[in-house]
């Protein structure tokens, strides 16, 4: 892979846009990413704790902005360790920059309600329909099925950016190349996961981990992978690519980033104590001198390790990024350049503590048992009227014109029924409604639907 073409400054549906002097591409994907409703909603999304009425514990909209920050550095110190090497030109070591704080800002937008007990709550839901085979969703071709019993907020997060914001003009928001590649941490649909999976060796590439694509929107992102020049394998229904190098810095952004914070946010509201939390920051950051935590505040030490400890993680991942740069470069390197990294066994640590004690913490644990039951009901219900849609041939005029109660839902909510025509694009449609829902107004519409007023 090279640079030149890994930094194509085009944008998708419209590779021949032009750069405004001052306003790189990368600089102008970082503004409409900003300024996007499905960004703004990440205000009011989970992190770790869902529904948390503490203001100083993570949502997905502060974590984005976090990544971004320690994307940006990864980008600037890695550009210029490979400017050193005369890898890369002065001009890309800046766009090389820019572009992974673009796309970290971005890696999260396709996230549902509740965090990740949310994405595995609208799987479930799926599952459950194809397993008895009811409604529309039961009407799902087996080939299909794994796009949605398995909901990926990755393949969420680019059907946002290429298809749904800024939707009905061709390429959705029309970000640069550049930043959709790095953005694509699992580059295949789940059908080519699942083909190389049953290959004759399997394939163990991280790349394949998930699945960051759905069908119907690989084209768009076979024109990404092609305009920036990735690594193809496999053929048909079995093509998948290679990350993108930078895919491995965003990566690595949002790492350090949950790594760290997890457990700051876990002393916030006394899931860990706070002289625990500081062991784990100083195995990242190192032991510092101990007499200036004398006038500090336990909250002000926490906050300085943090920030140290965030410091020397960034630097380990741009020293394992150099490292393997070749293996990175040729599509080959198959791993997490923390798990590779002089931090690698402080990271270990720390994942351990939060399976052990934060993702397991009982108030959590109520709360994501409690949105599970509020997705099963916001998706029951609306099950029904992607039904009567199908009944009416798909044809939306004709649902609202018979179903005066789903003609009143549709305008409470704002649903936008354009473009269907199938179940396949019926239940993507209802996926995208409920994903995009905050956390707030899941329960909300819950409540609505049940008549608690």
């Amino acid at each position: 892979m090279e640079w030149n073409r890994l930094l194509n400054a085009g944008r998708l549906c419209r590779p021949d846009f032009p750069e405004e002097p001052g306003r790189p591409a990368y600089l102008q994907d970082y503004d409409r990413i900003l300024f996007s409703e499905p960004f703004r909603r990440l205000a009011q999304k989970t992190q770790v704790h869902p529904l948390y009425e503490h203001d100083h514990v993570h949502h997905r909209m502060i974590h984005s902005l976090e990544t971004a920050s320690a994307g940006r550095s990864l980008g600037v110190m890695a550009g210029q360790a490979m400017l050193n090497q005369g890898y890369i030109t002065e001009a890309q070591r800046e766009v090389i920059a820019g572009t992974v704080q673009a796309a970290c800002l971005v890696h999260d937008i396709g996230n549902p309600p509740f965090g990740h007990s949310g994405e595995d709550s609208i799987g479930q839901w799926f599952a459950q329909q194809f397993q008895t085979g009811s409604g529309v969703a039961g009407s799902i071709p087996k080939a299909q099925q794994a796009e949605f019993e398995a909901f990926e907020g990755n393949a969420q997060g680019f059907r946002i950016a290429a298809t749904l914001e800024m939707a009905r003009r061709e390429g959705g928001m029309r970000l640069s190349y550049a930043t959709l590649a790095a953005f694509m941490k699992y580059p295949c649909t789940a059908q080519a996961r699942q083909l190389a999976a049953d290959g004759p060796a399997g394939d163990g590439y991280v790349g394949l981990k998930k699945f960051g694509v759905f069908q119907s929107e690989v084209a768009l992102f076979a024109e990404v992978a092609e305009a920036t020049g990735l690594r193809g394998d496999g053929t048909g229904a079995g093509r998948y690519w290679r990350r993108h190098p930078l895919a491995f810095l965003v990566e690595a952004a949002d790492d350090i980033c949950y790594r760290i914070l997890d457990l700051e946010d876990a002393a916030t509201v006394g899931d860990l104590g706070t002289d625990q939390v500081i062991a784990c920051l100083e195995e990242v950051a190192g032991k510092p001198n101990r007499e200036d935590d004398a006038a500090m505040s336990l909250r002000e030490v926490v906050a300085m390790r943090r920030a140290s400890a965030i410091h020397q993680a960034i630097k380990s991942a741009v020293e394992a990024f150099m490292e393997h740069y070749d293996a990175i470069m040729a599509g080959e390197f198959s791993d997490g350049l923390m798990e590779v990294s002089s931090k690698a066994k402080a990271f270990a640590q720390m994942k351990e503590i939060s399976n052990a004690r934060i993702f397991t913490a009982r108030r959590k644990t109520e709360l994501e048992i409690a949105g599970r039951q509020v997705i099963f009901a916001v998706l029951d219900h609306f099950h029904a009227l992607y039904g009567d849609l199908r009944a009416c041939g798909w044809d939306v005029d004709t649902l609202l014109e018979r179903h005066g109660y789903w003609a009143k839902m549709v305008r409470a909510v704002d649903l936008d029924l354009r473009g269907i025509s199938d179940e396949y694009s019926a239940m993507h449609s209802l996926g995208d409604f409920v994903s995009g829902m905050t956390d707030r107004y899941a329960v909300k519409v819950r409540d609505m639907v049940a008549g608690r007023i």
